[in-house]
């Protein structure tokens, strides 16, 4: 049992002096950190306004990208290619464009979807970026065909009386320093013959187009240039003052010390892991691993951020499909490296009880719909937490395959396109 009389004390000791010593305290403190909390919400709120009337003034555009029957072409040509997405734009490069004019990083979305069975191949952009993409495009794959699209999430209006939605978002087992599977370790940067290949796209291709009447699955991959991020478990007063910055490359250099046990104060940038004859490595397995992550932020890294759509018919629903949308990424996951995993939207919904009447899924579906249609993900008004993968993870989920994919619905150019000769008659 509590001393009652010393319980009494206790409070009447708070009463009567600590809550008069704050309040004295808070009176001198005032006039120095009201304007820094107002200020900040101010900044806040102004660069919320402007963002969204910068977003809102941009056109924007989707570019469908039909293959030719034969494409041997291995998914580094797609790293070239998505090379040329690591760009700040010349709408925020000066504090004046980010801060009075509102202006944002450009970003993109690679769609993969398929409407029935029927497979194919989107990139949404600002319509300004669209020549420069096309020109990228066309350098590595000269046979395919380039058109604009109309979106085809117009062609959908969300009724949950007639149509059902599963979704969610996708992010990765592990902190983004470890890298996932990628094209590489499959020896797909080798250009073996096409017979021996071992695509890890080829099970999504697979699926997609397995999917029947009635279905659809979308797929995007929302990517913007990678510039820096704030360290976890900042207190408030570091974010005002703008510290507590990192990027992508120093933490995963942290965790790579870490791995390695080794002091980072005796590191130098012309050091290589096989260079430290005195490193205690306890196994392979983490050698292999820091070997991994030292690779991985030698090359360019976008900021990402994974949505899944599975709609349908009410009548039509396939909760199989489901299954078959979260298993399609496992071929990108490994034991000591990476791998992607389903988070948030409809995943968050495990047992009947958890909803009354279906009201918390419904607000969860049509947000998840409406934030797809806008590639919202960024910005407001749907903001997530994106995660750091390099061209090399990116071109690994997101390039064209070749002939392994056998899908029938998997539409491809009947004919190659060629030059016309020189000496036509005119």
């Amino acid at each position: 049992m509590y001393d009652r009389d010393m319980i009494s004390s206790f409070f009447e000791f708070v009463s009567e002096v600590v809550i008069p010593s704050l309040s004295v305290g808070f009176y001198f403190v005032a006039p120095f950190v009201l304007p820094l909390l107002f200020g900040s919400l101010f900044l806040y709120v102004w660069l919320e306004y402007i963002r969204a009337l910068f977003i809102n003034k941009q056109e924007y555009m989707l570019l469908e990208i039909k293959l030719p029957k034969e494409q041997p072409k291995s998914p580094l040509a797609m790293e070239l290619v998505l090379n040329a997405l690591h760009q700040s734009g010349p709408m925020a490069s000066t504090w004046f464009d980010v801060y009075w004019k509102g202006g944002v990083r450009p970003w993109f979305s690679l769609e993969i979807i398929s409407i029935e069975g029927d497979v194919r191949f989107f990139i949404w952009m600002r319509r300004s970026f669209r020549s420069f993409f096309e020109s990228q495009i066309y350098a590595q794959y000269p046979e395919v065909e380039v058109t604009e699209a109309e979106d085809y999430t117009r062609f959908i209006e969300f009724d949950k009386d007639k149509i059902d939605i599963w979704g969610c978002e996708f992010g990765l087992v592990k902190d983004d320093a470890y890298p996932i599977k990628t094209y590489v370790d499959y020896g797909l940067d080798k250009n073996p013959k096409e017979e021996e290949k071992i695509d890890p796209m080829t099970p999504m291709i697979e699926f997609l187009g397995s999917i029947g009447t009635g279905q659809q699955i979308w797929y995007q991959i929302l990517v913007q240039m990678h510039r820096g991020r704030e360290e976890k478990n900042l207190m408030p007063w570091q974010k005002w003052f703008g510290k507590g910055k990192t990027t992508w490359q120093k933490d995963a250099e942290k965790e790579m010390n870490k791995i390695l046990k080794r002091d980072p104060k005796t590191k130098t940038s012309s050091e290589k892991i096989d260079d430290k004859p005195t490193l205690t490595i306890t196994s392979k397995i983490e050698k292999d691993t820091a070997e991994a992550i030292e690779r991985s932020i030698t090359k360019p890294g976008f900021d990402i951020g994974i949505r899944g759509l599975y709609i349908t018919d009410a009548d039509k629903f396939t909760g199989m499909n489901i299954g078959g949308m979260l298993s399609s990424w496992k071929q990108y996951g490994s034991n000591n490296l990476n791998a992607i995993r389903p988070v948030g939207g409809m995943t968050i919904f495990s047992y009947p009880w958890q909803d009354f009447r279906n009201i918390r899924k419904n607000k969860v579906k049509t947000a998840l719909f409406d934030a797809y249609r806008r590639r919202s993900f960024f910005h407001a008004p749907y903001k997530g937490e994106p995660f750091v993968f390099n061209t090399e993870e990116l071109a690994t989920i997101y390039h064209f395959p070749g002939s392994v994919a056998k899908t029938p619905s998997f539409k491809r150019i009947d004919a190659k396109k060629t030059q016309a000769p020189f000496n036509l008659p005119t």
